[in-house]
C-alpha cells in the first residue's frame, strides 16, 4: 500500500480504521432502523443497506490485512446478500398482492350497503 514513503502507511492504517469504525455504526443504525421500520419497504431497503457496507467493510478488511481470499469472500456475500433482498421483496409482493385480494373494494362495499337499505 504505501511502500516507499515513510508515514503513508501508518495514513493508510488510521483512515481505513475511521472508516471501518464509521461503517460499523453506520450497520448498528440500519439494524435499528430494520427492527423499527415502520413499513416492510423501510425494512428491506435496511437490509440491503446492511448488506451492502458489510461488504464495504470485507473489502477494506482484505486491503488493511493484504489478504486476497476476503474478496473471494466479498463477492459471494454480495450475490447472497442480492439473493435475500430479492427473495424478501419476492415475499413481501406475495403477501401485499394476497391482502389486495382479500380486501373487499371500498366502492363495491358501498354499493351494496346502499342497496340494501334501499330493499328494507
Amino acid at each position: 500500500m504505501g511502500r516507499g514513503i515513510e508515514g503513508l502507511e501508518e495514513a493508510y492504517g488510521i483512515f481505513f480504521t475511521g472508516a471501518l469504525i464509521v461503517l460499523a455504526i453506520l450497520v448498528v443504525l440500519c439494524l435499528i432502523r430494520a427492527i423499527i421500520g415502520p413499513r416492510v419497504a423501510d425494512r428491506i431497503v435496511s437490509v440491503n443497506m446492511t448488506g451492502t457496507m458489510v461488504i464495504v467493510i470485507i473489502a477494506i478488511l482484505a486491503l488493511m490485512l493484504e489478504e486476497g481470499y476476503l474478496v473471494d469472500i466479498c463477492l459471494i456475500y454480495a450475490m447472497i446478500s442480492f439473493l435475500a433482498v430479492i427473495v424478501l421483496v419476492k415475499v413481501y409482493m406475495g403477501v401485499y398482492l394476497e391482502g389486495k385480494r382479500k380486501e373487499p373494494n371500498d366502492h363495491e362495499d358501498i354499493v351494496e350497503k346502499a342497496a340494501e337499505e334501499d330493499a328494507s
